[in-house]
């Protein structure tokens, strides 16, 4: 067996994208509402009517979030959560008992079997008692052991290891390094294969659940030889397993009761039956996984939202400024509507979103990343806008509150726990690249040899004729559309006239493609250089897509006769307000700052403008920027805590 390597590997930029280029799934098998939106194509026909669960997923579902609702009132207390930063025994071994370890494993491995729909409205439940339970549960099964198995696993993998996740072991996923984000090309963990085992070495940093967990989902770099494929592999750890080192139990702003840590691997020895699919394929299975795994973040989002109604409701109706409660001062009120009709567009999109995965009638690859993006970014915004309303009491903590008398509201605390979220499991920077790339996936197919520098004159001649036939197609469909017909989408008119949206909906899904086809045509190879267009491309799909989903479940619930006339409200609400930012966001496409941005960055990278931090003391510790992770055996103490 050789030795580990100590050099961490080195990749260009092109490398880099092939990488993940070949990560992706290639494929559309199924439709798409979102990949149609960015194409200028608004399938209504694709959600609505609204899709809707059996009635047995229902029953399940609702006799399991009674159960935990009564734990999560009577055994999760938050706030000793939040002051000793730990969860305690008791709290896991009550889920386990539940049986929410398995909420998402089926029943014939010891699981509950509850559809992604109950399962996300299970997390939104736990993550508005505490935020840190949430995550624990989310990060083992939406990106743990079980749904990688559920997906990639053999018959022996999942007979072996789905009975204990579903009742008795924690998981975690582990691919973050020192040094390796979002760019796994630089992988350096590495699996070296020796007999009927690979030995892992390496250093994997912000393992979610990895100071308790029992299995791990290790992402490491096989060699590539004779006999070995090679490339970024999955394989299913113990946790216990000689070599493996918790060294740090890291600390946060929010999430204070996060198992979050850094695990070196040394010479550990794992059975080749415990890789998950095929050498190489670590990145897809990866990728795969979080197609729905995403749901589970803006499940969370959708229970903040609306504990942050809640919150803004009963004291904007105690608290009187100059004769009148806050809430009836505009100034307020504004925020309270912006709030209110947000967490309704949010759980539209997380439940829309999880049924179409239930059915699994649609790709809903994109769809989940909006939703991600979407629900981490306006969730964060419904935070900051809660704290606003309450005041210094909103920047007070639950436990000064307390101390002096007052309702122990935990605003602040929520503001630092929702920050994270617009960033672990894909940046949003990275999920605007990860959507943008697959919103123009039919013009790469078709035009991407035209603009590829290794493509031979006969290739790009090859494309240039098939991108012809494409766009002599394609583009006539962009001219007009039953947007521009004033009866178009007649039966979403109840009262309140919802069928407007849905026609400014079409109409500004063809402008958002026919501004991406001018982008392209405009900047060709460039384009992937063009984030700040891209980012706001993605943005303006996300509200298209949000609106869509509002007034389809607005439509469902009135059907229902479940507060349809409230939902009519708060959809017209949300669609007025997402039209505002969707009208500033398309001015921005093409009068923005970004040309101008990229040369003050080149000047504060080249310390054109250190002169203007004079006159600071800057109050950080010493030490390197990023800690070293050189392969070996690990000098420090064990932290790792399994629960009892």
């Amino acid at each position: 067996m050789s030795a580990p390597t100590t050099k961490k590997p080195t990749v260009t930029e092109r490398e880099a994208r092939q990488v993940a280029e070949a990560a992706r799934e290639q494929d559309w098998r199924k439709p798409s509402f979102a990949k149609e939106l960015f194409l200028g194509r608004f399938r209504l026909d694709l959600i609505h009517p609204h899709p809707l669960p059996a009635d047995e997923d229902v029953q399940r579902g609702e006799e399991f979030l009674a159960r935990l609702r009564e734990f999560c009132e009577t055994k999760i207390d938050s706030a000793l959560i939040e002051r000793e930063a730990r969860i305690p025994d008791e709290v896991i071994a009550g889920l386990k008992e539940l049986g929410a370890l398995g909420m998402k494993i089926d029943t014939k491995y010891g699981g509950l079997g509850l559809t992604q729909v109950y399962y996300n409205r299970a997390l939104s439940l736990v993550g508005s008692a505490n935020p840190a339970v949430g995550a624990l549960l989310s990060a083992h099964q939406s990106i743990g052991v079980p749904q990688p198995l559920k997906i990639f696993g053999t018959q022996q993998q999942k007979d072996t290891f789905l009975p204990r996740c579903a009742r008795t072991d924690i998981s975690a996923f582990l691919l973050t390094e020192p040094d390796v984000g979002s760019d796994p090309a630089r992988l350096a963990t590495t699996a070296v294969p020796d007999g009927d085992d690979y030995v892992l070495d390496g250093v994997k940093l912000w393992t979610t659940n990895g100071v308790v967990a029992d299995l791990l989902v290790v992402m490491a770099r096989v060699p590539r030889t004779e006999d070995h494929k090679g490339g970024i592999t999955a394989f299913v750890v113990e946790a216990d397993s000689p070599g493996v080192t918790v060294e740090n139990r890291n600390a946060f702003m929010g999430l204070r009761g996060i198992e979050n840590g850094v695990t070196r691997f040394h010479q550990v020895r794992v059975p080749a039956a415990n890789r998950i699919g095929a050498e190489g394929a670590g990145l897809k299975i990866a990728l795969t996984t979080l197609n729905t795994g995403r749901l589970s973040l803006p499940a969370m989002c959708v229970g903040a939202g609306k504990w942050c109604l809640k919150i803004a409701r009963e004291w904007s109706a105690v608290r009187e400024q100059w004769g009148k409660p806050v809430a009836l001062h505009e100034a307020v009120g504004s925020k309270i509507s912006f709030i209110a009709a947000t967490t309704f567009a949010l759980e539209a999109v997380v439940d829309l979103s999880s049924q179409m995965a239930d059915e699994n009638r649609n790709d809903i690859r994109i769809e989940a990343a909006l939703a991600k993006l979407y629900g981490s970014e306006m969730a964060c915004l419904m935070a900051d806008e809660l704290v606003q309303i309450r005041g210094g009491r909103g920047f007070e903590t639950a436990e000064s509150l307390k101390a002096r008398g007052e309702r122990a509201v935990p605003a602040e605390q929520l503001l630092r726990d929702l920050r994270i979220n617009r960033i672990f499991e894909g940046s949003t920077e990275i999920m605007h690249l990860l959507i943008a790339r697959e919103a123009v996936d039919a013009h790469l197919s078709v035009a991407g040899d035209l603009i590829d520098p290794d493509k031979s004159l006969q290739d790009k001649a090859r494309a240039g004729a098939n991108a012809g036939v494409f766009y002599a197609r394609w583009l006539p469909k962009l001219v007009a559309g039953p947007g521009q017909l004033p009866t178009s989408y007649g039966d979403f008119k109840h009262g309140v006239d919802l069928a407007p949206h849905l026609r400014y909906v079409e109409r500004h899904a063809r402008k958002l493609a026919r501004s991406t086809f001018y982008a392209m045509s405009r900047w060709q190879g460039r384009m992937e250089t063009k984030q700040g267009f891209l980012g706001r491309v993605v943005d303006i799909g996300a509200e298209l897509f949000a609106m869509s989903a509002a007034c389809v479940r607005a439509e469902l619930l009135r059907r229902q006769g479940d507060h349809g006339r409230e939902a009519y409200l708060l959809a017209d609400a949300f669609c007025r307000q997402a039209r505002i930012r969707v009208d500033e966001l398309f001015n921005r496409l093409w009068s923005n700052t970004d040309d101008l941005d990229r040369k003050v960055v080149k000047g504060v990278l080249g310390g054109s403008f250190a002169w203007l931090e004079r006159g600071i003391v800057d109050p950080s510790g010493d030490g390197p920027w990023i800690a070293d992770a050189t392969p070996g055996p690990s000098q420090r103490e064990n932290v790792r805590r399994p629960f009892g």
